[in-house]
């Protein structure tokens, strides 16, 4: 059995390294060569001794999921559909925008939390993704999007060498119930000798899975984006089902212990607006007050209709009053560009042609971590 290198972070290569007798130094060159220059060969890693290129082609691979589609947007916007397994399939989006470029990564195959709008928890859960599967989107997308070009520069605003300056943890699934294969992967966004990310420009989103939030912040801090939905209990039990485990109040004391160590002095609330169902007035000076107990930006997500969802978008003037409210009280709101709805890769539209494979009964799913 090979042991995928793609999937380890520093530690873990430099105990891989230790066990087979070599020095720490030949992890971080590995690091470079797999994550900067983008090699899947170690007959090409040309400072490795031959023997040792030898050894890690025996024992050893550099394996991502498979492109089984590739589609682009008139607006410039990149889908990938990339297998996971024989039976299995995820989604990881490119946003190229004029200084930087985000790539949108899944971190499971389905989702156990069935938010009511969102299409990706219709096909319902399947499984964790690895490490090298989270890490692989990223490894794949720098190489499809650098076309030859050769290494880019970590740190260095979005170019043709470094289409990906930005990560952001919102494609399919939660990440904060596989932190497990989640953490690796962060710190390998993170590794100078890898991607070079910094903390702020790397972003988890969660549905408010309150013992992840801990562990990331005490583990991995960076960015963090909570999908809130609904300025009360009642209606986001209805919307974001999770919140009946773990409702508003502990959301916001979650928030506040991750603050403490957070790379931004703000978590970022995301609101999907749902014409007549959480996009009152009433609603947005209920935000307003929420955001008094905790230091956040909004940003307002135009819903993107899938079939059989049963809700809509709300109109745009009653966004721009929803926006206004939350405004004259003083808050940061962003309302997101719907980019790549063309291809079903706007924001909850990923894995949007499945069968609903949910029962919407009521009753919130199990939530445990699955550990690898």
């Amino acid at each position: 059995m090979t042991t995928n290198l793609l999937g380890l972070d520093a530690q873990g290569l430099e105990r891989h390294f230790a066990d087979l007798g070599e020095k720490a130094f030949r992890a971080r060159q590995v690091l470079r060569w797999i994550h900067q220059q983008g090699e899947g060969d170690f007959a090409r890693m040309s400072d490795l001794a031959k023997s040792l290129r030898a050894g890690l082609a025996t024992h050893a691979r550099i394996e991502a999921p498979a492109v089984v589609g590739d589609h682009t947007a008139p607006d410039g916007t990149r889908k990938w559909l990339l297998k996971v397994d024989d039976a299995n399939a995820v989604e990881a989006v490119f946003i190229p925008e004029t200084r930087r470029g985000t790539l949108c990564v899944s971190s499971q195959a389905g989702c156990v939390l069935d938010c009511a709008f969102c299409s990706t928890g219709k096909q319902g859960f399947n499984r964790n993704l690895s490490t090298a599967e989270i890490i692989g989107q990223l490894w794949l997308a720098q190489r499809a999007l650098t076309d030859g070009r050769g290494p880019f520069v970590a740190g260095q605003p979005h170019t043709a060498t470094r289409p990906v300056t930005n990560v952001v943890l919102m494609g399919m699934g939660e990440p904060l119930l596989n932190l497990d294969n989640v953490i690796p992967a962060l710190r390998l966004m993170l590794d100078d000798n890898a991607y070079g990310l910094s903390r702020r420009r790397v972003t988890v989103s969660t549905s408010g899975v309150v013992p992840g939030m801990d562990r990331l912040r005490d583990e991995c801090p960076v960015a963090l984006a909570v999908s809130l939905h609904a300025p009360d209990d009642a209606l986001r039990d209805q919307l974001v089902p999770v919140n009946r485990k773990y409702p508003i109040r502990q959301l916001l004391a979650a928030c506040n212990r991750y603050l403490e160590r957070a790379p931004r002095d703000f978590v970022t609330f995301e609101y999907v607006m749902l014409d007549g169902v959480n996009d009152a007035d009433l609603h947005a000076r209920t935000l307003s007050a929420i955001a008094r107990e905790v230091r956040c930006k909004f940003n307002l997500i135009p819903f993107n209709a899938f079939p059989n969802s049963g809700f809509s978008c709300s109109p745009p003037e009653r966004m721009r009053r929803f926006a206004e409210i939350l405004q004259r009280a003083g808050l940061t709101v962003t309302t997101r560009k719907t980019r790549g709805e063309g291809i079903d890769a706007a924001c909850g539209q990923l894995a949007g042609a499945v069968t609903d494979r949910t029962r919407r009964s009521g009753r919130i799913p199990p939530i445990v971590e699955h550990r690898a």
